[in-house]
């Protein structure tokens, strides 16, 4: 168990510790390995400790579900990498997304046991979900990773931010899918209050047959 001076007390579902050093960062994670329920998310001495809560997973459990929709209608190959630590001790920062994709770098990375990140891409499309404040600079930590893209869902207003010179940028469209505004995905995850899951996903499919048809048109 670590002990510190420097705690803050936990906020919906939070922890934050300072003074972490990258070791202890590291032993956490293989001490704790990869069967538990709550996130880390590492930079430069800040440990913030997360526990997802159900307000949290649902959208980005659907978020998930859409972007495997638009891979399947578009003839789209993908790896879903889900929140798989992402970590660069050179940079002294690691993360674990809500839910992460290889689009572009599938290739890259099919067939692939672990992530080395030294040699290996990051993921093309990275999915956070807030709906309480963070303490860590998570977009901070995507960026030096050279993460490209980024779908943020912040208490149910929808993002989608793109690396452009070491910055996110929030653009219309997604660039992993240029098809896809970021006004639609925001018009579903409002719907997911009213319908169920299953008749949200059959319209959401339909709409992205239409764009095609449109598109060839």
């Amino acid at each position: 168990m670590i002990t510190t001076p420097h705690t803050k007390a936990p906020t919906g579902g939070r922890v934050l510790l300072q003074n972490i050093t990258w070791e202890t960062y590291e032993r956490l994670l293989n001490e704790m390995g990869d069967q538990r329920n709550i996130r880390l998310h590492y930079d430069r001495g800040l440990l913030e400790i997360m526990t997802p809560l159900f307000e949290h997973e649902n959208p980005k459990e659907l978020i998930t579900a859409l972007v495997g929709v638009l891979a399947d209608e578009l003839n789209i190959e993908i790896i879903r990498a889900g929140s798989t630590t992402l970590k660069t001790p050179d940079l002294a920062r690691g993360s674990e997304p809500d839910s992460s994709f290889y689009i572009q770098n599938e290739t890259a990375i099919k067939g692939k046991r672990n992530l080395d990140l030294k040699t290996d891409p990051p993921p093309d499309l990275v999915i956070e979900v807030d709906v309480t404040s963070s303490s860590i600079d998570r977009e901070g930590i995507y960026a030096a990773m050279g993460v490209p893209e980024i779908w943020r869902c912040d208490r149910g207003e929808v993002k989608f931010l793109q690396l452009r010179s070491g910055n996110y940028v929030e653009t219309e469209h997604s660039l992993a899918f240029p098809v896809l505004p970021v006004t639609e995905v925001a018009k579903f995850l409002e719907q997911s209050q009213t319908v169920g899951e299953t008749t949200l996903l059959r319209a959401f499919r339909t709409w992205v047959r239409e764009q095609i048809k449109a598109e060839n048109s």
